[in-house]
C-alpha cells in the first residue's frame, strides 16, 4: 500500500524519467555508427552527472559542470555538424530496397552497374558508385553535380571516362536512380590502408564508416572489382559475386529488421 501510495504521489517525475531515458536512447541510436557517437556518450554521462548534483545540491560542481556542459553541447556541435545534418536528413527515412524498389527494379539496376563496373575494368578505368540503402546520402550528394537519371550502364561509363569533369568523384545512387555524380566522400583514416590502397579505397571504406551505403569500387591499377559495406572490404569480385554479395547483404538486413 506504502508503494502505492508512493507511486501515485511521484507519477510525473516517474513520467519524466520515462521520457528522459527515451529520449537518450533514440538520440543514441541518431548518432551510432558516426564518429559523433562516442562524444554523444560524453555528453551524455555529464547530463546524468549534471542531474545527480542537481538532486544532492552540491553547488560547486553545479556551477563547473553547468559551464563545461554548455561548451560540449557547442563543441559537439561545431565539431560533428557533417554528422548531425545527415542524421537530421535520414529522419522518417526506411530502407530504400523494401517497398519502394521491386526485386525485378533492384536486379535491373544491378544488372546495369556490374555491367558498366565490368566494362570499366577492361579498359583500366576506375570508378567508385555508392548506393544508398538506410543512410541518406544526401549530404554528400549536394558534393556533387545533381544529375537524377535512370541508372544506364552507358551513363556510367561515360561518367568515369577520363575526359568528363565528372570522372574523378563518387557517382551514388539513391532510391534506383542515379542521383549524382562528381560527389566527394570523407577517406578513411587507417594509416595502413594507404599503403595497400588507393584514394577510391580508401574513399569507400570512409563512407562505409559513416553510413549503410554499399560502395563499388573499380580499381584502373588492378583492373578489379571490390565491394565495401560497413567497414569490410570484399576484395576481386566477378560479375555473380558482387550480385550475390549486394543481394545477400540487403537479405540479411532485411532479416535483421
Amino acid at each position: 500500500m506504502n508503494y502505492l501510495n508512493l507511486l501515485t504521489q511521484n507519477w510525473h517525475q516517474i513520467v519524466e524519467i520515462i521520457i528522459l531515458w527515451f529520449v537518450i536512447y533514440h538520440i543514441m541510436l541518431f548518432f551510432v555508427g558516426t564518429r559523433a557517437n562516442n562524444a554523444l556518450k560524453g555528453i551524455i554521462i555529464l547530463v546524468l552527472a549534471f542531474l545527480l548534483i542537481q538532486v544532492f545540491k552540491l553547488d560547486v560542481l553545479d556551477w563547473l559542470l553547468t559551464k563545461l556542459l554548455g561548451i560540449s553541447v557547442i563543441a559537439l556541435l561545431i565539431i560533428f555538424h557533417p554528422e548531425i545534418r545527415q542524421g537530421l536528413a535520414r529522419l522518417g527515412q526506411r530502407n530504400l530496397f523494401g517497398p519502394n524498389l521491386r526485386e525485378e527494379d533492384l536486379d535491373n539496376m544491378l544488372r546495369e552497374i556490374v555491367a558498366a563496373a565490368e566494362n570499366l575494368a577492361k579498359i583500366k578505368l576506375g570508378a567508385l558508385i555508392a548506393i544508398e540503402k538506410n543512410d541518406s546520402l544526401s549530404g554528400y550528394i549536394e558534393s556533387g553535380a545533381a544529375i537524377d537519371s535512370r541508372v544506364s550502364a552507358d551513363l556510367i561509363e561515360a561518367i568515369f571516362t577520363p575526359n568528363n569533369p565528372l570522372h574523378d568523384g563518387a557517382l551514388i545512387i539513391q532510391q534506383g536512380r542515379i542521383a549524382a555524380a562528381g560527389c566527394l566522400f570523407p577517406l578513411a583514416v587507417n594509416q595502413e590502408l594507404s599503403r595497400i590502397f588507393g584514394t577510391r579505397h580508401r574513399a569507400a571504406l570512409g563512407l562505409s564508416e559513416e553510413s549503410d551505403a554499399l560502395v563499388i569500387i573499380v580499381s584502373e591499377e588492378r583492373s578489379d572489382i571490390s565491394l565495401v559495406y560497413k567497414g569490410k572490404l570484399y576484395k576481386d569480385l566477378g560479375r555473380d559475386e558482387l550480385i550475390g554479395k549486394i543481394k545477400e547483404t540487403l537479405k540479411a538486413e532485411e532479416k535483421n529488421e
